[in-house]
């Protein structure tokens, strides 16, 4: 099943990293936090990923085209043309489509312009910028169980992301960003079933959670995994120093790969 993973947007709130390198290649330890997040979903054995680049989308690009010599030993012969390349890194079978979706495009026309690579009735979505340790496998077997149009992964309270409103495991309502909120918050880490695309446009004013998740929330098409476990997302510099230090630390919820 598919990976899509939004990477496109300017991360602007943390203007300190963004203004040299996209938000989904700032660094936890030695890795871009968009590492962290395709290792989350390769633990469940899902490989098949799809990045929907904008902002200094070269630099992602260049990360993956030579991914195989940053994370390898190997060996040049000079004069030969020649580079041996000593196998020293776990992303055995992974496949990364890299697709340009436009400087100033919106999250729902990012995710419109990848639809051609989709061929599956289902696939997964989540943000370039938070980590969780979800039980991927749960989160599908729950949205293969309710058969509406998508799953979203619910996370304790805060202000700080948008709203869900929930009768039983259907979502009722989705509104962005609330303030003094009690309620489950959007944390991303979705399932959707290809009739999304029927709400999404390739205008870049279409948004994401504005309009299309308020629309199938409305139609009793969203329901929500609830997630009690660890979540965090790197909005800014405090953001970035807290990762590190867990990570540091050893204090890793979110690392639910072995290598």
């Amino acid at each position: 099943m598919k990976v899509v993973i939004l990477c496109g947007g300017m991360g602007t709130r943390l203007r300190e990293e963004t203004e040299y390198r996209p938000k989904p290649m700032v660094k936890i330890g030695d890795r871009p936090i968009l590492w962290h997040i395709m290792k989350i979903y390769a633990a469940y054995g899902h490989t098949d990923f799809v990045l929907c680049l904008g902002y200094k989308s070269e630099i992602i690009k260049e990360y993956f085209y030579n991914y195989e010599l940053l994370n390898n030993n190997f060996r040049v012969h000079l004069g030969q043309s020649k580079i041996e390349v000593f196998s020293n890194h776990n992303e055995q079978g992974w496949t990364v489509t890299l697709v340009d979706t436009g400087q100033n495009a919106l999250k729902g026309a990012r995710l419109k312009r990848v639809e051609k690579y989709i061929k599956e009735d289902q696939f997964m979505l989540t943000y370039g910028d938070s980590l969780g340790d979800i039980n991927i496998n749960k989160l599908l077997d729950f949205h293969k169980s309710h058969g509406r149009i998508g799953t979203v992964t619910g996370i304790n309270p805060t202000a700080r992301f948008g709203e869900l409103k929930i009768t039983g495991q259907q979502v009722t309502s989705f509104h962005e960003k609330p303030v003094n909120s009690t309620e489950y918050m959007n944390g991303g880490f979705f399932v959707f079933n290809k009739d999304i695309f029927a709400h999404l446009t390739n205008d870049d004013n279409c948004d994401f959670e504005v309009g299309p998740l308020e629309n199938i929330a409305k139609a009793g098409e969203l329901m929500v995994f609830k997630h009690q476990g660890f979540w965090a997302c790197m909005d800014n510099v405090r953001d970035v120093e807290y990762m590190n230090r867990l990570w540091n630390e050893s204090n890793v919820a979110w690392k639910v790969w072995k290598t």
